[in-house]
């Protein structure tokens, strides 16, 4: 029996076929890690910018804005557990503009988030990540404006010591991008910073929020209307529209406070306070200046303007009795003086101005007082 070998020339093509099959492979090889590299040089440079955000807006910013693109994914949505609307409220009251991030999802409850919470709560054993296909019915809630094309899904829960705070919600219309099999480490690692940061920006918001309110009434203190109002003077003359600012004191408030009581008293200025409030728009701040004193920044409003909004809160605190108790009840009225800012000289520093307008409103709220009472007067150089 013959055994015909393989001659050298077909031989060398083999061996040619294999080495060029080797060198196709390693050169695939060299590009995944190059590419995962370059990936992992991404996401550290993302850590260090979220870990460097010092406010809310900038960390929710950065995270929708730069997160799609390093990770090359259609959809990056955020969903925190808010319960009570603490956070929502004390970050519109900090002026966060929640329409600039529609990707930010609030609940009240962790159930909302649509993990598997083993007895249901937020100290349940610690959930894994859900990857898989999207499905509209399931998904929805994390993904309200879902990208066309949307194949594959994965909802990171969003742990702090054990505890949810919330999910990142990624999204993808390659379908093979999230699957059940897949490891979930490297995601879960980004979510775990991502939830150090959200944390540590959400409590720091918070006590800035407690240092700039008055704690009896709710709204502003003086710390935040004097920032505030060194901000409005310099945006007000740069882009020449009127500011205006209403000193308002409640009358013979001491009587109050002789006839029911501090407590009595107080409950007055919380009611005088939402009074107020309810006359006002939400780009204009109200603060408590101390004692029975309350002030007004109106944006974007002319003098008389400003004295009509004046007037409107002197009828609405006047309107009718508070109830201190169930069983008593207090007329109150109160007395208001209003200046517009002038910015026609702009050699005036703005503290200066500031002071200057303060005290404006004050002398004119000290002419209501001393004329009567219970009305609203204005501040006119020369008057």
């Amino acid at each position: 029996m013959t055994t015909t070998m393989p001659d050298k020339k077909s031989q060398a093509l083999e061996l040619a076929a294999e080495n060029q099959a080797l060198r196709t492979r390693m050169a695939y090889l060299l590009e995944q890690a190059e590419r995962n590299h370059n990936i992992m040089m991404r996401h550290q440079a993302f850590d260090l910018e979220i870990v460097g955000a010092g406010t809310f807006p900038e960390l929710v910013g950065t995270i929708f804005r730069t997160l799609p693109i390093i990770s090359e994914l259609e959809a990056v949505t955020l969903t925190l557990i808010d319960e009570g609307g603490d956070i929502n409220t004390v970050m519109g009251k900090l002026g966060v503009n929640f329409s600039e991030f529609p990707d930010l999802i609030f609940v009240e409850e962790v159930d909302a988030l649509g993990f598997d919470l083993g007895r249901r709560n937020a100290y349940s054993p610690t959930p894994k990540p859900l990857l898989g296909m999207y499905d509209a019915a399931k998904h929805g809630h994390a993904f309200p404006r879902p990208p066309d094309g949307l194949q594959s899904v994965a909802l990171v829960p969003l742990l702090r010591n054990k505890r949810i705070i919330g999910s990142l919600n990624l999204g993808s219309v390659d379908p093979t991008r999230f699957t059940p099999s897949l490891g979930t480490d490297f995601i879960e690692h980004m979510a775990s910073i991502i939830a150090i940061c959200l944390e540590n920006v959400i409590s720091n918001e918070m006590l800035k929020y407690i240092g700039l309110t008055d704690s009896l009434t709710g709204v502003y203190n003086r710390r935040y209307m004097d920032r505030r109002l060194l901000e409005e003077i310099s945006r007000a003359r740069r882009q020449a529209y009127d500011i205006s600012f209403m000193y308002i004191d409640i009358d013979h408030f001491k009587r109050v406070n002789d006839t029911v009581g501090h407590q009595g008293g107080d409950e007055v200025l919380r009611e005088v306070a939402q009074r107020i409030k309810a006359e006002l728009r939400l780009s204009d701040a109200l603060a408590r200046f101390g004692g029975e004193e309350f002030v007004v920044l109106l944006i974007n409003a002319d003098l008389d303007s400003a004295a009509f909004v004046a007037e409107r809160i002197r009828a609405g605190i006047a309107a009718s009795m508070i109830h201190v108790s169930p069983s008593v009840r207090v007329s109150i009225t109160a007395s208001l003086g209003v200046a517009c800012l002038d910015r026609s000289d702009l050699s005036v520093t703005p503290e200066t101005a500031a002071m200057e307008l303060i005290a404006q409103a004050d002398s004119a709220l000290y002419q209501a007082k001393d004329s009567g009472r219970n009305r609203v007067l204005t501040y006119r150089p020369g008057d």
